[in-house]
C-alpha cells in the first residue's frame, strides 16, 4: 500500500542535512516527488520541506526511525499525511466577498480541504454558506458579553476538529488566549499593505497619508492586532482621484487571490496549516515554499517507475 507524507523541517545550517535526509527515504525504499529547502542566512537556520511517497512505511514506523537524525541536527520537525484532506473553519462577520470566494473555490474543486462549518457574529450570511451544505453557527458578540461568545466559539472549531482557521472578513478581534491555543493556525485576510494601516478603516488611513499604493496582506493571527507573521501580500495602484470608497470597493475586487494563499492554507492551512508549503523563521518571517520553484529528485530504488507527482493533483491551498 501506498503512504504519501509531508515532512516539514527546521534545524540550525550544517553540512549534510540534505545527504543525510534523503538518503535515510532512499533507505526506507521511498520516493522524495517533491524538495525543496532554504538556508537563512540571518539567522543560520535551515528550513526544508519534502513530500515523500513510501509503500512499506508507516508514519509512525518512519518518525520512529526518523528520530535519531532529527536529535543528531537538533530539529525541529513534523510529519503529517498529506492523502488526508485538511479541515478549515471559516469565520465571517457581515462582508461577503471573502467567503464567497473561498466557498466557490471549495465547492469547484480548488481548494482541497473539507470547511465542517462557518462560524459569524452576524446571520446574514446564513444563506449563502447552507446553499452549499455547510453548517452555519451564528455567535452573537456583544459588548458585554464577549468572553462567553469566543468560548462557544472556541468549542465550536474544537467540535469540528479544525486543523486551521481562516479569518474571511471576520471583524472582531480574538481574545488572547484562543489566538495562543491555535498559535500558528489562524490566518487573516487585512485589507492594507502590512504592517502599514493596521486596525480599523485602513484604506481610509492610507487615503489621508496620500499613499499611491494600496494593497492586501494575508498574515497569521497573534495576541498583537494584525502583527502576525505575513505570508503573502498583493498591490494595486491608486491616485488622490479616488476617494476611500472606491479604494473598498477596487480593495474588495483583487483582495480575492488571498482566499488562495498556501496556507498554506495551509498553513498548507493548510491547512494543519501542518501540511503546507510554510514555516516561520526565529524572527518570526513567515517562509512560503512556493510550488513554481520546487525541485524534484528521485532517491527510490534504481529502475523503479517514477511516482506520481503530488503537486499535480494538490491545489497549493489556503
Amino acid at each position: 500500500m501506498s503512504h504519501n507524507y509531508r515532512l516539514i523541517v527546521s534545524c540550525p545550517d550544517r553540512v549534510g542535512i540534505v545527504s543525510r535526509v534523503s538518503g535515510f527515504i532512499a533507505s526506507q525504499k521511498g520516493s522524495i516527488i517533491e524538495a525543496n529547502q532554504h538556508s537563512d542566512l540571518a539567522t543560520g537556520r535551515f528550513f526544508m520541506r519534502y513530500d515523500i511517497q513510501a509503500n512499506a512505511l508507516s508514519a509512525q514506523a518512519f518518525r520512529i526511525a526518523f528520530a535519531p537524525i532529527a536529535e543528531e541536527f537538533e530539529m525541529s520537525w513534523r510529519l503529517s499525511d498529506s492523502d488526508r484532506r485538511q479541515r478549515v473553519v471559516i469565520m465571517v462577520s457581515k462582508e461577503s466577498h471573502c467567503l464567497a470566494d473561498l466557498l466557490y473555490r471549495w465547492s469547484a474543486g480548488e481548494l482541497e480541504c473539507d470547511i465542517p462549518c462557518v462560524i459569524s457574529n452576524h446571520d446574514d450570511l446564513r444563506a449563502m454558506v447552507a446553499w452549499y451544505g455547510i453548517p452555519f453557527h451564528h455567535v452573537p458578540v456583544g459588548p458585554g458579553d464577549k468572553a462567553s461568545a469566543f468560548a462557544q466559539t472556541e468549542r465550536l472549531i474544537a467540535a469540528a476538529e479544525a486543523d486551521s482557521v481562516v479569518l474571511a472578513r471576520y471583524m472582531q478581534i480574538l481574545p488572547p488566549d484562543l489566538c495562543q491555543r491555535y498559535a500558528g493556525r489562524v490566518i487573516n485576510i487585512h485589507h492594507s499593505f502590512l504592517p502599514s494601516f493596521a486596525g480599523a478603516k485602513p484604506y481610509h488611513q492610507a487615503f489621508e497619508r496620500g499613499v499611491k499604493l494600496i494593497g492586501a496582506s494575508c498574515h497569521y493571527v497573534t495576541e498583537e492586532l494584525d502583527a502576525g507573521p505575513i505570508i503573502e501580500q498583493d498591490i494595486q495602484r491608486v491616485s488622490h482621484c479616488h476617494a476611500p470608497r472606491i479604494w473598498c470597493v477596487s480593495g474588495a475586487m483583487w483582495k480575492r487571490p488571498y482566499s488562495r494563499v498556501d496556507c498554506d492554507g495551509t498553513y498548507r492551512i493548510a491547512c494543519s496549516f501542518t501540511a503546507t508549503r510554510r514555516w516561520c523563521s526565529p524572527d518570526s518571517r513567515h517562509l512560503g515554499f512556493n510550488a513554481s520553484s520546487i525541485r524534484r529528485r528521485r532517491t527510490g530504488p534504481a529502475g523503479a517507475a517514477p511516482a506520481p507527482a503530488l503537486a499535480a493533483r494538490r491545489h497549493p491551498a489556503i
